[in-house]
């Protein structure tokens, strides 16, 4: 009945009385009975979409629906592509699509693949730009100081955020030596912080950074500590 829509039951496209176009598709003179298609009578939009949507190309859709696996957009009546969770973002690690997206949203996707005989397109978020990793080993190389923001606040340290959906991660054992407290009451998303890169992971597509340095915690600990010693070598010198 159709090409592209799901039917359960007729009645939910038809109704009694209704007049129809239809193909004859197949005739049994013995039981007396004619199949007809009512999808037949309508060009396979499935068979156009190699033709109309080649890979790289540039399409619009909405989204449908959204799971941890990816997204479904449609890009036109019927025909619906899916992105990857890991095809949405070259440089943020995502871990459902809602984080960043809701059903209904208008987006802009790239082709990836094109399999029109089995009714599969696949599409990309990420590939609508460059790679920016390459890129970024040349801009931050270790030793670089950036200032950044909080993205997020986890039990194993904090996520800084040093440019437009570019993040890197202040290991616990990296933002200082004795953490007076909670981190939640020492910081709060959005903080603009100082940190050092100390490493970039190529394989992971990781950035390391260090904030030590940078902690009036951390500097007001090493004084105390100068002052103690310096006191202890006067009275020792009395």
């Amino acid at each position: 009945m159709s090409w592209t829509r799901r039917i359960n039951n007729p009645s939910e496209i038809l109704a009694m009385g209704d007049i129809i176009e239809a193909v004859v598709l197949g005739m049994d003179k013995d039981s007396k009975k004619i199949s007809l298609g009512i999808k037949q009578t309508e060009v396979n939009p499935w068979e156009m979409v190699d033709k109309k949507y080649p890979v790289a190309t540039k399409v619009k859709g909405k989204v449908r629906s959204l799971s941890e696996q990816g997204v479904s957009v449609e890009i036109e009546d019927g025909i619906e592509g899916f992105v990857h969770t890991s095809d949405i973002s070259w440089t943020r690690k995502i871990n459902h699509p809602q984080e960043i997206l809701k059903k209904g949203q208008k987006i802009e996707t790239a082709v990836l693949t094109v399999d029109g005989a089995n009714k599969k397109l696949t599409l990309g978020i990420k590939q609508l730009t460059p790679d920016p990793w390459p890129e970024l080993t040349n801009k931050y190389p270790v030793g670089t100081v950036v200032e950044g923001h909080i993205s997020k606040i986890v039990s194993f340290g904090l996520f800084i955020e040093i440019e437009k959906d570019i993040e890197g991660l202040v290991h616990i054992s990296e933002i200082m030596d004795n953490i007076p407290g909670k981190m939640e009451d020492l910081f709060k998303e959005g903080d603009k912080v100082k940190v050092r890169v100390i490493k970039l992971d190529d394989a992971q597509r990781k950035i390391r950074l260090s904030m030590k340095e940078f902690q009036p915690h951390q500097s007001e600990r090493k004084t105390t500590t100068e002052e103690r010693d310096a006191e202890d070598k006067s009275q020792g010198g009395n």
